[in-house]
């Protein structure tokens, strides 16, 4: 959409309110594994009463604080919890993130039906992201046991980090009544998502599962079970799954089975497979721990291959331990791609890298690294320009300008302010050091190129 049409976009909203956001509406993350909602990203997630739920399953979405906002959005307030989009409006000329959530396809045909709502009214959101448990094979270094059962079961065993910021500890999650239910356990979260799924259903533009490890939980297969027995009545449905791709082979083997059926019968519009993927080898291994580099690479070909129709994106959450084989990992995204090309849909659909930058936990990362190192990643933002559609020559199977801008931002990132620095540093040398102790595993001997940054730092401590 142009410039011209997100302003006409935000002069329609500002009709309703200067606090409007179909988003309020039309789109939901919900945690099910420890009952948490919100709408779009940047508000708060925060706790579904079970007394709401008992009487109304899709509390999971309309819940009474997500009520009170909309009443505020539709009375010319602006609700506090969306102070991300207030501060960007009103310290920038740029378009808050209100403005593009709202002209997305699955929001902006509801503006009419929306605008004249009663704030009371239970709504059908059409986007939807959805975790039904935190059940995961992975111990992924910025993770935690909020989202992997297996970071649960080492912080219970040997306790939190010795990071100045207590990395991993318990002590606010329970506090916060945020503890994840145990898979083994009556989770009446997903109970209520059985109990409004059938109707949730018939109205969703976008569904996606997202961990824990969606491979390992029931309710991931029963999903696709019930969309190949009852097809999307709107035929628009993008189906997405996020998985680590490193379940044992007969769950795979599942997976590609279910996927030939949804995607030969054509019973969804798109179906999307994201997978993450930080470096290349024995140091993406280190970052993701329980990740199998080779059987992981071998998936992501075997479904690329056996079918044609899916899609792969690679979630690349880039951090301090990325930069060292981040190139590697590039160039062979550009091999994927002209291995599985598919001459029947555009270049993208085979292997797009969405890489951005890790905020959290900050003693991982870009900012803790020497000048050195940073100029790694301008050296890989000059490789992907360099293959860059423009400059490719294998049939556009280059990157795209979205690819581009997002590894030059992560380098402009790493180069702004760390007002906690030295700490941050220093938390970094506590935290590998116990990642070996616990895991049993050799930072200096996988990152080789950070011995001289590891010294220096360690001698201060």
């Amino acid at each position: 959409m142009s410039n011209s049409n997100l302003v006409e976009v935000k002069d329609k909203l500002n009709n309703v309110g200067c606090g409007f956001c179909l988003a309020k509406w039309t789109q939901v993350t919900m945690h099910l594994h420890n009952g948490l909602t919100h709408s779009c990203h940047h508000p708060t997630p925060h706790k579904i009463p079970l007394s709401e739920l008992s009487r109304n399953p899709t509390a999971l979405h309309n819940t009474q604080e997500k009520k009170r906002a909309r009443k505020e959005m539709l009375s010319g307030k602006r609700p506090k919890e969306c102070n991300y989009c207030w501060n960007v409006e009103d310290n920038s000329d740029m378009l808050s993130d209100r403005v593009f959530k709202s002209e997305e396809p699955w929001s902006w045909e509801y503006y009419d039906e929306i605008k004249n709502i009663n704030h009371r009214e239970n709504y059908n959101p059409k986007y939807v992201e959805v975790s039904f448990s935190n059940t995961c094979n992975f111990k992924c270094s910025y993770c935690g046991p909020m989202f992997s059962s297996k970071w649960m079961e080492e912080i219970e065993r040997y306790g939190k980090y010795p990071t100045s910021t207590e990395f991993g500890s318990l002590d606010w999650v329970k506090s916060e009544g945020k503890m994840p239910y145990k898979h083994s356990e009556h989770n009446p979260y997903v109970k209520a998502f059985w109990e409004w799924w059938p109707d949730l259903y018939k109205d969703l533009h976008t569904f996606r599962i997202t961990g824990g490890e969606p491979l390992l939980s029931k309710d991931t297969w029963d999903v696709l079970d019930y969309i190949i027995k009852h097809p999307s009545p709107n035929k628009k449905l993008n189906l997405s799954i996020n998985s680590n791709l490193g379940v044992p082979d007969n769950l795979i083997d599942k997976l590609i089975e279910k996927l030939q059926i949804i995607t030969d019968k054509e019973l969804v519009n798109e179906m999307i497979i994201y997978t993450s993927l930080d470096g290349w080898g024995a140091q993406a291994e280190y970052i993701r721990h329980g990740l199998e580099f080779n059987r992981f690479w071998d998936n992501v070909n075997k479904i690329l291959e056996k079918v044609p129709k899916v899609t792969i994106v690679f979630m690349t959450t880039y951090n301090a331990l990325s930069v060292f084989s981040f190139r590697t990992f590039l160039k062979n995204v550009l091999n994927l791609r002209i291995e599985h090309k598919n001459p029947d849909r555009y270049w993208l659909t085979t292997a797009p890298v969405d890489a951005s930058y890790l905020r959290y936990p900050p003693h991982q990362t870009v900012k803790i690294l020497d000048l050195e190192h940073k100029e790694l990643i301008r050296k890989q933002a000059e490789f992907v320009v360099y293959n860059s559609v423009e400059n490719y020559d294998g049939d556009n199977m280059g990157f795209n300008d979205i690819e581009v801008q997002k590894i030059k931002r992560i380098y402009d990132w790493s180069l702004s302010e760390d007002t906690k620095l030295n700490q941050n540093r220093l938390d970094f040398i506590k935290f590998v050091d116990e990642h070996d102790i616990r895991r049993g595993t050799n930072f200096l001997k996988t990152f080789p190129e950070m011995e001289e940054f590891y010294y220096k730092i360690k001698n201060k401590l």
